[in-house]
């Protein structure tokens, strides 16, 4: 039976395939604009200060970009391969101009060149399909750029090939470039770029060239031993970027001879592909690819943002930890030192929220002092004992002082400091657990508030801070110390 004579499909199959194809551009309009929204919130929610925006200036550039690549539909197609392949070929072949330098040496390529790939009406030569201009759902002004990289094998490759992976990240679509068999270099790059997780095709180039056997023979062994677990047969496509014609010509001499000359590209199988890919599933993978590459950035950004935050955090922390442990030190009378060391710490939450950026009132910072409070146990504990006791203790001897004619300042001293070590720890573990409450946005995290102290108070080394806290209360009061003597 001819296809002329072959049923046509029941109208009900033709609405639903339209109901389908028409519920697949809404989500992936959804999408895009939901990966849209997203990625402007999260810029806008960076909020960093002057200080942390140094040597972060490329992220954020970069985060720009992906808002106006997202804005105005760019679609990034970049090409990868040894030098000599035929990746400018590929390119030039594609765009149907030479807008890419190509050379047989090493280092033509020598930075990452783009041009805009002008898709105009057509019909594919030896395929029955229109291919209309790629206009992408909900867009008709869409962009699609062709992004060329210098060779994996070039001179200086560590350099070009950390840049041809970052292009890698940012691109929509990657088009491996080979010309025969893959080398071992070759599978390495390839294995390298399907770890990034971008839809590859990998394009045998130069296929005129080969005998028609050969070329087969070639094909196969790729698809069937080379890439088996790394692309699918639909994946691999064979062009001729460049093809070498030969054509008889006559001299003057009446003598045929063979010139070999520049024919017509064989790359109308490559553009179906990659028409068909942005057609069915571009702006998916433009809105994908985007948001996977801007939470690589933000995450860099994040983290540099955090570690300057936690360095003046812990400078903070550690100020309030000898403010407070030198002012229960000095400090004789058992209720002021219980409400001094209340509002030091208060005063030391309310500093760490407005470091962080995060918007807190003094009863707010007052709650939450509280909630550590419980949440510490034994070292509030502990640092209410000590400050009962040893304040009683500190004030019995510092009335004795006149007494003695100055011989109970040495123990008064050693109380003193005694105190205000214990004080100074119980601030560093508050200092230490409001830190990790803010930087987690005000916010415990899955664990709740015991769980993250918990955590503080095992890493901290009591000893080690007491000691410290000893030193810098025996210098401030050794003055004192030495008047005594």
């Amino acid at each position: 039976m001819s296809e002329s004579d072959a049923p046509n499909p029941p109208p009900i199959l033709e609405e639903w395939d339209n109901a389908i194809l028409s519920f697949g551009e809404i989500q992936a309009e959804i999408n895009y604009k939901q990966a849209q929204d997203s990625l402007k919130g999260l810029v806008q929610n960076l909020k960093l200060s002057h200080r942390e925006k140094a040597g972060l200036e490329t992220e954020i550039d970069h985060l720009s970009t992906l808002i106006e690549k997202l804005d105005q539909t760019v679609i990034q197609i970049a090409a990868f391969g040894m030098v000599g392949r035929g990746k400018s070929s590929v390119l030039n072949a594609l765009l149907g101009q030479e807008a890419f330098v190509v050379g047989p040496l090493h280092g033509v390529t020598r930075t990452i060149d783009s041009a805009q790939w002008q898709v105009t009406p057509e019909t594919l030569t030896h395929y029955p399909v229109n291919i209309q201009r790629v206009a992408l759902p909900g867009t008709g002004n869409s962009q699609i750029q062709l992004i060329d990289t210098p060779g994996i094998d070039e001179v200086d490759g560590e350099t070009r090939e950390q840049l041809a992976r970052q292009v890698a990240k940012q691109a929509d679509l990657i088009l491996f470039i080979v010309a025969g068999d893959l080398t071992q270099v070759e599978f390495t790059a390839l294995s390298q770029l399907r770890d990034v997780g971008k839809p590859i095709l990998l394009v045998f180039n130069k296929i005129d060239q080969y005998p028609e056997a050969d070329r087969q023979a070639i094909y196969q062994t790729i698809r069937d031993r080379r890439v088996r677990e790394l692309l699918s047969p639909d994946e691999i496509v064979m062009v001729a970027a460049s093809p070498l014609v030969k054509q008889a010509t006559r001299d003057r001499d009446g003598k045929i001879r063979l010139q070999t000359q520049r024919g017509q590209p064989q790359i109308e199988e490559l553009k179906l592909k990659i028409l068909e890919i942005l057609h069915r599933e571009g702006k998916s993978l433009v809105a994908l690819n985007t948001m996977l590459y801007a939470d690589e950035v933000n995450d860099r950004v994040v983290a540099r943002k955090l570690a300057i935050r936690e360095a003046a955090a812990n400078q903070l922390i550690w100020q309030t930890v000898s403010l407070k442990a030198l002012a229960i030190a000095l400090n004789p009378v058992t209720a002021i030192d219980l409400f001094t060391g209340a509002i030091i710490d208060v005063i030391a939450i309310l500093s760490l929220s407005k470091l962080y950026g995060i918007s807190m009132t003094q009863s707010a910072a007052v709650q939450l002092l509280r909630k550590i409070a419980l949440s510490m146990g034994g070292i509030s504990a502990s640092e209410l004992l000590a400050t009962l006791g040893l304040s009683g203790l500190k004030g019995l001897l510092g009335l004795s002082i006149p007494a003695t004619g100055g011989v109970s300042l040495v123990p008064y001293l050693s109380v003193a400091i005694a105190q205000g070590s214990v004080a100074g720890v119980s601030s560093y573990a508050i200092g230490n657990i409001t830190k990790t409450y803010l930087a987690n946005g005000a916010s415990w995290g899955p664990d709740g508030p015991k769980a993250i102290v918990s955590r503080i108070l095992d890493s901290l080394d009591e000893t080690s801070i007491l000691n410290r806290i000893k030193q810098e209360l025996s210098a401030k009061l050794g003055p004192k110390r030495r008047a005594a003597n």
